[in-house]
């Protein structure tokens, strides 16, 4: 993964991370269920957002990198490995 996507994943994560401490503080709080999950939705929003990130870095780095080589047995567990994490994303 090139430095830039890791600074913007990592810019994001922290973003996040603050997202995650003012949940627990809402909690802690009694703030209103509502307003709660409201926030919980913001946070998976924000992850699955990252998560395409770094899906697509995998797909456009390793995967591709594993398929090109020529080495049937990488290229049977590169799709093993995809089809279980789509399966993952999924469930």
């Amino acid at each position: 993964m090139d430095e830039l996507k890791k600074m913007e994943i990592g810019r994001r994560l922290k973003r996040i991370e603050g997202q995650v401490r003012g949940l627990q503080r809402m909690v802690s709080e009694g703030q209103y269920c509502g307003e709660v999950l409201n926030q919980i939705s913001s946070v998976q929003s924000a992850l699955h957002s990252v998560g395409k990130i770094v899906t697509r870095n995998h797909l456009e780095t390793c995967v591709t990198d594993a398929l090109r080589s020529g080495d049937r047995d990488a290229a049977e567990r590169t799709y093993d490995e995809i089809m279980d994490l789509l399966y993952r994303q999924i469930r």
